[in-house]
């Protein structure tokens, strides 16, 4: 004998779901069948919802009507269990009120509807069914909605059935429902059809126990939460039983232990797609390791403190006996020690009255201020990993720990081989994607936000994107531009935006920048970046709510490292409590390696005492172009323009103040505190045209050539005109001494020499004495920059 079971969702489309009768066709050719079913759909919702709604005095008749519609089938008469629920509404809507025993009165009619009509639509189908009224056989207490199994009683029940009914290949029951000695009708609580077949599995010796349900199996998380969820192929009885436990939805908690005694194998299957081979529970040995990711939503944490309780004995024995006497259940656990502190969790429907009976228990002990507190946190979920020891734990709870994740409590089991972690409520799918990437090797997904869509942004969205197959298949690492956004918009693609990403803009929404970090909570985005590729100070000046709601930055713009030096701390302060990181290499010479490598120095305990160079690649065009040919500054200012090394306003190039921002940043990677109206700047732009509008200047930029004339005539042969940046002085005080200006060099020194829009820095320190590093290349281009800003997008993507 086998035993099947179909949930409510299997049953949902009953009219046109021949899977379910190919099923049962097919397994009855093998063996006779006790077919166990739940309630149809969303029958068991609706009928507590009526019941509510009845109660209040509410109108129910159109949630009536979904109810009669869901559970229609032409020439089955369910007439006398509608009658039965409408007198039951009718009733409560009266008195305003239902007891626990009312309400599994009526929830039990959707299991015997179902089972009546699964019953007649087989024998339409001319296959012999017959059908079982299960509450004569399953025998239990009189703990209504919950209630538990006489196992006695019922094995006598059952056993005495199939002997009756020995000829019978093929019965169909209800699950979930039984009744007291008094025949009271009672059910065995959510998801308790499994338990009832698993009864039945075991008092008729049967074989095997398939469990078809929607999905293909269980997997190592809930499908529908995260998408790169694995199928487990096998599990023992003692893990699935775990799974159970702490919220496998498609397991009760009971229905492991009734197919241990017996080993009687249980495969969990989907009926709409039978050709799976689903997830097979059994008595065989699995290798170590873990197993799978459960979530327990409808719960409450109980926070129990009492300093004056400390050292006493028998404490912990009166909380739990004092709930246990109401029949209420704890799952998790944790106990303080430095003070008497006790956290657990139990059915948020019963936190109300555990409160309750703690305050009854513990009334002296609150008078004599021995307890302090006894309160309810309803905001809370808990996360369960199957199979993982403290060994390996460190990964996945500093993965939850960098995206803000930290758990309330936790809990290991008593086997070591299960961790608990109790979270706030809106985090646990969020959670649930950071601990599965860290877990089951699947690829890392890290999110990205991008701000500012110009020239650099949008090389660098398209070399994300190119580069997105290569980087997942080398490093495991998914990136994931869920967002672009422009001074006016942003747009959002929760699938992540690929090669055709200017044409897959939607409807845009104002950019508030709150709107990137209220998408990034509503989806539940793990390993969040945000890209500032804008030159405003409006980003930065958001910088540290970003890094609030779990966002490392990664930015060209130089406008942060050189706002106030109190900022400049705050923001450092506020990366360091929140455990996250901000990348900025683009900062100062574009894509080349600078920045890390002073900081390298510096933090080796190297003295720099100098740096000098030429920080910028447009003015090092400019002036390497100006320089050497006969041509006259407005063109080769011209020629800058067009292959975009300038800014859009080439005055805030020429200004110097670019070149400040840069020597600035250095200045503070070595901890002076200079400000940025410390720095001595040398503006390129003669005062008439420093009033003018953009538009205006570019017009009139013939203008300038006479001045920059004059300036090329006074350069000797072997001389050329470099815009540099000096940081000197004592570096080991509070400040140092910055400076940018235009100067003459020799052509054959290491800055005469340079070419195109190259940058060159010369660092000077005290071990290398008058010979210093020199860092030179490329030091503008949209190009060169967006490759250092995607060089940061990966350093970061691999630490998370």
């Amino acid at each position: 004998m086998k035993i099947i079971k179909f949930g409510g969702k299997s049953l949902a489309t009953l009219h046109k779901n021949a899977h379910l009768f190919q099923i049962i066709e097919k397994n009855l050719n093998l063996s006779a069948l006790i077919i166990v079913v739940s309630a149809i759909g969303n029958t068991t919702d609706l009928l507590l919802e009526l019941l509510q709604k009845a109660k209040n005095q509410l109108p129910y008749n159109d949630t009536l009507e979904e109810l009669k519609r869901l559970n229609f089938y032409p020439k089955i008469d369910t007439e006398e269990h509608f009658k039965l629920i409408e007198n039951i509404l009718q009733g409560v809507s009266l008195i305003q009120d239902f007891s626990p025993k009312v309400q599994d009165l009526l929830v039990a009619q959707g299991e015997l509807i179902s089972s009546k009509v699964v019953t007649q639509l087989l024998l339409n189908q001319n296959l012999q069914a017959t059908f079982l009224n299960s509450t004569q056989l399953i025998k239990t207490d009189a703990y209504f909605t919950a209630a538990n199994v006489n196992e006695t009683l019922t094995e006598i029940e059952i056993q005495d059935f199939l002997q009756r009914y020995s000829n019978n290949k093929l019965i169909v029951l209800g699950g979930f429902i039984g009744s007291t000695t008094e025949n009271e009708i009672t059910t065995l609580g959510r998801n308790g059809s499994n338990l009832t077949a698993a009864l039945f599995a075991k008092y008729a010796n049967a074989e095997e126990f398939l469990n078809f349900t929607h999905v293909d199996g269980i997997y190592t998380a809930n499908p529908e939460w995260v998408a790169s969820a694995k199928r487990i192929e096998q599990l023992n009885y003692s893990e699935a039983n775990e799974l159970a436990t702490f919220g496998a939805s498609i397991l009760h908690a009971k229905t492991i232990v009734p197919l241990i005694e017996k080993k009687i194998p249980l495969r969990i299957l989907n009926t709409l797609n039978p050709e799976s081979t689903g997830t097979l529970i059994s008595a065989e040995p699995t290798p170590n390791g873990v197993k799978s990711l459960t979530v327990l939503q409808n719960v409450a944490l109980i926070n129990f403190h009492g300093k004056g309780l400390f050292g006493k004995v028998g404490v912990d024995a009166r909380i739990f006996n004092a709930l246990a006497k109401n029949n209420i259940s704890v799952s998790v656990i944790s106990q303080g020690s430095s003070e008497r502190g006790l956290g657990f969790v139990v059915n948020d429907t019963e936190a109300t009255v555990a409160k309750e009976l703690l305050e009854q228990e513990f009334q002296h002990d609150f008078y004599t201020k021995d307890v302090e507190n006894i309160s309810i946190n309803n905001n809370i979920a808990v996360v369960s990993i199957i199979g993982q020891d403290l060994k390996s734990f460190h990964k996945p709870y500093s993965a939850l720990v960098k995206n803000g994740i930290v758990p309330i409590l936790f809990n290991n089991s008593v086997s070591g081989k299960n961790i608990s972690l109790v979270i706030e409520k809106e985090q646990f799918k969020k959670a649930l994607h950071v601990i599965h990437g860290q877990i089951f090797g699947v690829n890392k997904t890290v999110n990205i936000a991008v701000v500012g869509k110009g020239t650099v942004g949008s090389v660098l969205i398209d070399q994300i994107i190119a580069s997105k197959n290569q980087i997942a298949e080398r490093k495991n690492i998914d990136l994931n531009i869920f967002a672009i956004a422009n001074s006016h918009s942003v747009y959002f693609s929760t699938n992540g935006f690929n090669a055709n990403w200017q044409n897959q803009f939607n409807t845009p929404q104002p950019n508030s920048l709150s709107s990137i970090i209220d998408y990034a909570k509503e989806h539940h985005l793990e390993n969040l970046i945000l890209i500032d590729n804008t030159a405003a100070e409006s980003l930065p000046n958001r910088y540290n709510d970003f890094i609030d709601n779990g966002f490392d930055i990664v930015s060209s713009n130089k406008i942060a490292n050189t706002l106030s030096f109190e900022f400049y701390k705050n923001l450092r302060k506020n990366l360091k409590k929140n455990q996250k990181q901000y990348l900025y290499e683009t900062n100062v010479g574009a894509g080349l390696p600078l920045i890390d490598n002073i900081k390298l120095l510096h933090l080796s305990g190297e003295n720099i005492t100098k740096i000098k160079g030429v920080f910028s690649g447009t003015l090092s065009y400019i002036f390497n172009l100006f320089s050497v040919e006969n041509k006259p500054f407005s063109e080769v200012l011209r020629a800058a323009i067009e292959k975009g090394f300038t800014e859009p306003d080439p005055r805030d190039d020429l200004s110097g103040t670019d070149v400040a921002r840069k020597l600035l940043i250095l200045a503070r990677e070595l901890d002076l505190e200079n400000e940025l109206q410390d720095i001595s700047i040398q503006n390129l732009i003669p005062t008439e045209f420093q009033s003018l509008t953009v538009q205006e200047f570019l017009e009139q930029l013939s203008g300038l050539n006479n001045h920059y004339d004059e300036l090329k005539q006074q350069l000797k042969a072997n001389e050329v005109l470099r815009y540099v940046g000096e940081l000197s002085g004592d570096l080991q005080q509070q400040k140092g001494v910055l400076e940018t200006k235009l100067i003459k060099v020799d052509k054959n020194s290491a800055l005469g020499q340079l070419s195109g829009s190259d940058s060159i820095f010369e660092i000077y320190t005290e071990s290398y004495g008058d010979r210093p590093i020199i860092i030179q290349g490329a030091g503008a281009g949209a190009q060169v920059t967006a490759r250092g800003v995607f060089g940061d997008i990966l350093r970061l993507a691999e630490k998370k």
